[in-house]
């Protein structure tokens, strides 16, 4: 009996995760002719206040973006929204066929972030990557949470089929180079203002494609992940593979990347779990989760005719302690870094590159009634460029979410 509570407690934590709520999820669940139908989501609000520089996104969450040299920078920032606030569809037909719509407000617009259909462990559309898993994560108010988590932490399209605790995917690959310009059509980066940035040119920032056929993707990632667990312990371990390239019409090559991670959580009494995860990529930065900039480095750079990747680890460490009455308080550590050395040592011009991003999220997360939660998080983030320059920032957040 207590090792299944121990079990249950694990699982429940992971689903808390992958919903993005602090609080109890739930659902409005109906029949429509033969269909099971049921409406999810929740309203947030997120509230933030940096006591040094700016760093708050969208959501209000902490960004390492322009963190390194920040010592003369204005401090004092105040901010609240509600765009995390989420509205889920899920259909289940008679015969088993589930079709999932979700979306959020992120940056300040309907956005798609789940839209597939699953049937007999064939899953087909966009979801959380298959490289990717919510078992070793500390449970933060931060939305995009602590360095070094397992995976893309991300949702991307992809085909996947899942048998038991195993499961494989093709999935739109995410990379991005150093040399080659990025496209449009990835992920977009935002500004302080939680707004598209652009570079020095004006020009849009993404992560994952290009503007011109500078970077080519000729092929899908491909992904293996087995996730399960046993007494008190919940654990995962994946593998990714992709390729990564360039052709500028003149010089033209390719690379094999690859990424894995393992990730652990472990119940050591009904109050107290420990988690934490473990990343290593080479020519595969895209997927180690908020490194570079804010949400993966570069898995390569152009090197004359050439392309060389570069590699990098990350790991997260955490604790939660459930005090009971819908209380909890929970600390996390994260930590990434990017080996840019060989590019140094080519001449690419890499020194305002971040090298080591890291953070401290601690919080105290109270459930009052059913579907609602409120908490208040303390946060320490830390960047070093490879030049040396480095900053770091205080923040305070709050929470406040009712699910439905």
């Amino acid at each position: 009996m207590q090792s299944n509570k121990l079990r249950m407690a694990i699982r429940a934590t992971a689903a808390v995760a992958v919903f993005g709520v602090a609080g109890q999820a739930s659902a409005v669940s109906f029949s429509a002719g033969d269909y099971d139908v049921s409406v999810y989501g929740y309203a947030r609000m997120n509230a933030s206040y940096d006591v040094d520089s700016d760093q708050a996104l969208s959501t209000r969450s902490g960004s390492f973006e322009d963190l390194a040299g920040n010592d003369d920078a204005p401090d004092g920032h105040f901010g609240a929204d509600a765009v995390q606030s989420r509205l889920g569809f899920k259909t289940v037909s008679p015969e088993g066929v589930s079709v999932t719509v979700e979306g959020d407000f992120r940056p300040g617009n309907l956005r798609l972030r789940h839209a597939f259909g699953e049937y007999n462990g064939v899953l087909m559309g966009q979801t959380w990557s298959n490289f990717n898993s919510f078992v070793g994560n500390t449970s933060t108010l931060d939305f995009d949470s602590l360095p070094g988590l397992a995976g893309l932490q991300g949702r991307v399209a992809q085909a996947r089929y899942t048998t038991g605790p195993f499961s494989v995917s093709l999935e739109d690959p995410q990379a991005s180079l150093v040399g080659a310009s990025v496209s449009s059509g990835g992920t977009p980066v935002l500004d302080g203002g939680g707004n598209q940035a652009v570079d020095a040119n004006g020009d849009p920032v993404f992560v994952g494609r290009t503007t011109t056929s500078t970077q080519k993707d000729s092929m899908p990632a491909l992904t293996a992940r087995m996730e399960d667990s046993a007494g008190g312990l919940s654990y995962s371990a994946a593998v990714l593979a992709h390729q990564v390239g360039f052709d500028d019409g003149t010089n033209d090559d390719t690379a094999f990347g690859f990424a894995t991670f393992v990730a652990a959580k472990m119940a050591l009494t009904d109050m107290i779990t420990i988690q934490g995860t473990l990343s290593y990529t080479d020519g595969a930065n895209s997927y180690l989760y908020r490194s570079g900039e804010n949400f993966g480095a570069a898995s390569a750079y152009v090197n004359g005719n050439s392309l060389e990747t570069i590699s990098g680890y990350g790991g997260s460490i955490g604790a939660g302690l459930n005090l009971g009455g819908g209380r909890s308080i929970n600390i996390g550590y994260g930590y990434v870094e990017v080996d840019w050395d060989d590019a140094v040592d080519d001449g690419i011009d890499v020194a305002d590159e971040s090298e080591k991003n890291q953070a401290v999220m601690a919080n105290y997360q109270w459930t009052p009634v059913k579907n609602v939660m409120m908490g208040v998080e303390y946060q320490f983030l830390k960047r070093e460029n490879v030049d040396g320059t480095d900053g770091d920032a205080n923040r305070i957040l709050f929470a406040a979410q009712y699910n439905f």
